[in-house]
């Protein structure tokens, strides 16, 4: 039976990078290595009806044992592909072992990586500094797996398991093609970053705004009385938000506008937002200042000059979750199990599982060991993988004895 660790090792050296500009899906073909893979050890574990859809979504499940018929079925969910704001070609994973608290230097990189000082003594993986690890979401994908051959090989009572890899949830579209009905459970967890300890069921209620600023442009020789520069009004434009209200100054549940492009000309400009905030009714009064201001600017500047079109992404889960604590309590119980004190901050961004419980599947957030996400300084602690297996035995053992 193989390890956590070198499941994990094997995973994080494929690039299973997205991209949200190629208009695929999957949007990169080289998730579709690692798809295939898993649905090869899926078959080869004993999972019934394993199936790779041309979409990159991988489904599979593990039948009730004996006397576990009735028991609700459940899920475990992971993501194929990893961030693409630092390379994920040619990772290059280093065990260190039992960490000895020190800073840890990446390769050559110069990078000095100082891991949560409660991990001294555990083995840790890092990299070499050129690359992010794939923690996010590897180590989710080691530890389902791992969990899965450990259930079959003691063939410990459970009831109906089934198992999803979904591919783009980097770029937000991991539920986008997600078959709850194929996938066949009734309640779900995503196995996705963070601290071995962690139940997370509530997220940021979550839109996009792309302003756009129509300008007049002239010769500047003869702008008196003519030009209306684009360029102005955004920076005017932004500059109207509220300035303690970004990423920056805000933590917990407070919400932000955050700026994440801006570009154009003295003729036409573009501003791209991203909006968030858990409390819903907050949450719509960010939208409402944004087209507030666009009719601000109308009136000042004279009709049309300002638009935006505003898309919502995702909800918060805990509009769903909160019909269903017994997943989340099966959760916290299987962590008191383990000796784990069990935490529950508010997600600062989203999951599949955020889509997925609007989509009719209440899929809370559990962590796995992995830590930096999205970074040169991304690192794995060993035993919090090894620790989250034990959570998803303690898991799939409380829903058997539901009836």
């Amino acid at each position: 039976m193989k390890t956590v660790l070198e499941r994990f090792l094997t995973y994080v050296k494929l690039d299973t990078q997205s991209d949200e500009t190629t208009g695929l899906h999957p949007s990169t073909a080289k998730q579709l290595v690692l798809a295939r893979l898993l649905a090869e050890e899926l078959t080869e574990t004993g999972l019934a009806g394993t199936l790779l859809t041309e979409k990159g979504y991988v489904y599979a499940a593990l039948p009730a044992s004996p006397g576990c018929e009735d028991a609700p079925a459940v899920g475990f969910i992971a993501h194929l592909d990893t961030s693409d704001a630092v390379s994920g070609r040619d990772v290059r994973p280093r065990v260190v072992t039992r960490w000895d608290g020190s800073p840890i230097p990446l390769g050559d990189s110069g990078i000095l990586l100082k891991p949560e000082p409660h991990l001294a003594g555990h083995d840790l993986v890092v990299t070499d500094g050129t690359t992010l690890l794939g923690a996010d979401d590897k180590c989710g994908i080691a530890v389902i797996m791992s969990a899965l051959e450990e259930i079959i090989e003691k063939k410990l009572p459970h009831g109906k398991i089934c198992v999803g890899f979904t591919p783009d949830e980097e770029i937000g579209q991991g539920a986008d093609f997600f078959d709850v009905e194929r996938f066949g459970a009734k309640y779900a967890y995503t196995v996705d970053a963070g601290p071995e300890n962690e139940i997370e069921y509530e997220n940021f209620n979550a839109a996009s705004a792309a302003v756009t600023f129509q300008g007049v442009s002239i010769h500047p020789g003869y702008a008196f009385g003519v030009m209306v520069n684009a360029l102005k009004m955004a920076r005017t434009f932004d500059a109207l938000l509220p300035e303690s209200e970004v990423p920056e100054r805000t933590r917990g549940r407070e919400g932000f506008y955050h700026l994440t492009r801006c570009s154009g000309t003295p003729e036409r400009a573009e501003l791209h937002y991203i909006l968030r905030d858990h409390d819903a009714g907050r949450f719509e009064a960010r939208k409402k200042t944004i087209l507030d201001l666009c009719g601000r600017f109308d009136r000042q500047y004279g009709p049309g000059r300002v638009s935006a079109v505003i898309r919502d992404q995702y909800r918060n889960m805990a509009e769903v979750m909160k019909d269903h604590p017994f997943v989340v309590e099966a959760a916290r119980e299987a962590m008191k199990e383990v000796g784990l004190e069990p935490s529950s901050p508010p997600i600062r961004g989203g999951t599949d599982g955020a889509r997925l419980c609007f989509m009719g599947l209440p899929c809370p957030n559990i962590g796995h060991g992995g830590y930096n996400a999205h970074s040169r300084s991304e690192y794995a602690d060993v035993r919090g993988m090894e620790t989250a297996v034990r959570v998803l035995l303690g898991i799939v053992t409380r829903f058997s004895l539901e009836k």
